[in-house]
């Protein structure tokens, strides 16, 4: 996620980290030399005149919008979706873990607060790993030991698995008289929410947006930007490349960006912070427990948070 102070008007326009112009360069270029061939030959292709005018372009132009309004709207639905959910995660988190500490009696055992409150910060680090395919080993090492991270290393859905030990615990609290079938359905209550956290965010990794849409909107959109250049030149001659840029950079950055917030759990500049929320997880149950919290994570060079 790109985390920038605001800039003044004058300086947006010439922002480099944060925008997706670095990552479109080669196709601009493309539509640039298009553009200066266009120029060149007149509008000619093997001596040939395009018999193209700037009115078609004006209709097409507009489907072409539309197209990627529908684009952008379904890819933003996806990352707005997947936000809320970890803002959930965080507020479930928060609840069970004082739950935790309020209403389990004085007398359990210090460890058995820390395993638990262990285990929610575990579980987040866990679904992080899962929606990025990356290895959890290391952050699950930090709360939940060698052991229990061995008992992990097969499981492929991770997160329950942690949920489940959670609920495994709490159950035995009960049976030990420690907690009320009153107190225990709180909990449960929480454990569901995170739970259905879980199964939110992989709904979202699991259905991306239909392929199909990608391909054409992909398709039509180099199709104009490819085009254009021989409606324009006849009335915008030399100003034809600048235009034909300027205008390709818009549609070809409108995808760019739409390719990035639709897979909201990914490594790209614009998708979510996931380190940082998980990180923002950790600190905010270690606080709840009066343990040493760790550092913040912030944004650096070029701007982006993890």
């Amino acid at each position: 996620m790109i985390v920038r102070p605001q800039q003044n008007w004058f300086r947006m326009l010439f922002v480099w980290n944060g925008s997706v112009l670095q990552s479109i360069i080669p196709q601009l270029i493309f539509i640039s030399a298009i553009s200066v061939l266009a120029v060149l030959t007149h509008g000619r292709i093997f001596g040939e005149k395009i018999p193209l005018s700037t009115a078609p372009f004006t209709l097409f132009g507009l489907a072409l919008a539309i197209f990627l309004a529908f684009r952008n709207n379904a890819s933003y639905a996806r990352f707005t979706e997947a936000r809320q959910l970890w803002g959930g995660l965080l507020i479930s988190s928060r609840t069970l873990t004082s739950q935790f500490l309020c209403y389990i009696p004085a007398n359990v055992d210090t460890a058995e607060r820390i395993y638990l409150a262990n285990s929610i910060i575990a579980f987040t680090y866990a679904l992080k790993h899962q929606l990025r395919k990356t290895d959890p080993t290391q952050d699950l090492l930090r709360f939940l030991g060698i052991e229990r991270t061995e008992m992990l290393r097969h499981k492929y859905y991770k997160p329950i698995a942690i949920l489940n030990e959670i609920r495994c615990s709490l159950v035995e609290l009960q049976a030990c008289g420690q907690v009320s079938d009153t107190i225990r359905w709180m909990f449960d209550a929480q454990i569901n929410e995170l739970g259905k956290t879980v199964g939110g965010c992989e709904r979202i990794m699991a259905t991306p947006i239909p392929f199909a849409y990608s391909v054409l909107l992909h398709r039509t959109a180099y199709a104009y930007c490819v085009l254009l250049p021989f409606g324009l030149v006849d009335s915008t001659e030399l100003f034809t490349p600048l235009l034909c840029v300027f205008i390709a950079y818009t549609l070809i950055a409108l995808e760019a960006i739409a390719n990035e917030v639709a897979e909201p759990f990914g490594l790209a500049p614009n998708a979510l912070a996931l380190d940082a929320m998980a990180r923002t997880i950790e600190r905010s149950i270690l606080e709840l427990c009066d343990r040493e919290i760790p550092e913040e994570i912030v944004p650096e060079r070029p701007y982006q948070l993890t």
